[in-house]
């Protein structure tokens, strides 16, 4: 079979229903190291595999994060997250990545605050071999295990930032999720439980006694999730606020631990 041109790229890449198919078709072609690799690559993504997957890395807040098959892909929207992050506690000298997948928040954050001690934690081992080698220019360290109980104890009440991108995908919603979601990321990634806010709820309630007085939790969520992620994170004795980017539709709840508290 003969190499696979850029316009044979495009057409296949369209014929399947990928609406940036130019961009992505330079992206495969850039990223390829031979001509088998390309249509190796083509074939992959034409099967619905997420072209960050296909690729092997997914741009993420300026920086190429590593994407490895299984591994939750971070969205373009979660970088407001982050921004929010370091507006809330700019010399943010410890920083916990909790259900971080690939890491990429917790690389983010570090590369953007001078010295930060990262931690990042999984439950799934796939997500933290991913994020181990993500976090390791910054020093950060990957743990497996069901969210808190990962951690370090000796992080208890230090934490400055809590960055916590938990599953909030209703499951009854999960089967509307696009294919690339749906059959190529780990449930356990998407599923936050009946009204998604399961995994939420465990996380706000341990958060005051993992986070430092001033220190602040950050986590995605929809719009119509929103006012009553507040209300978790109030319940949990934390002060919430929320922020949005219209630009990004992205919706971000935040609890600061009192820091008297």
């Amino acid at each position: 079979m003969p190499p696979l041109t850029t316009a044979s790229v495009v057409a296949a890449l369209r014929a399947a229903g990928c609406v940036f198919a130019e961009e992505e078709a330079e992206l495969i072609l850039t990223t390829a190291r031979t001509p088998d690799d390309v249509t190796a690559m083509v074939d992959r993504r034409v099967c619905g595999v997420p072209l960050e997957v296909v690729l092997g890395w997914a741009e993420f807040a300026g920086l190429r994060i590593a994407v490895d098959p299984g591994v939750f892909v971070p969205r373009r929207r979660t970088e407001f997250l982050v921004e929010r992050a370091l507006a809330a506690v700019p010399h943010a000298s410890v920083v916990v990545d909790l259900c971080c997948g690939s890491g990429a928040l917790g690389a983010a954050l570090a590369a953007s605050l001078d010295g930060a001690e990262l931690h990042a934690a999984d439950i799934d081992p796939a997500a933290v071999r991913c994020a181990r080698r993500n976090i390791a220019p910054y020093g950060g360290h990957a743990h497996e295990g069901d969210l808190f109980t990962a951690l370090p104890a000796g992080l208890r009440g230090r934490v400055d930032i809590l960055a916590a991108n938990v599953p909030y995908v209703p499951t009854g919603d999960v089967p509307l999720l696009p294919g690339e979601a749906r059959d190529h990321e780990p449930l356990v990634a998407l599923d936050g439980g009946t009204d998604g806010l399961d995994v939420l709820r465990r996380v706000a309630a341990e958060a005051p006694r993992w986070l430092a007085p001033g220190g602040c939790l950050l986590v995605e969520t929809s719009e119509r999730q929103e006012p009553h992620a507040v209300d978790v994170l109030r319940g949990a004795g934390l002060i919430a606020g929320t922020a949005v980017s219209e630009e990004r539709a992205a919706h971000v709840v935040t609890g600061t631990r009192p820091a008297g508290g």
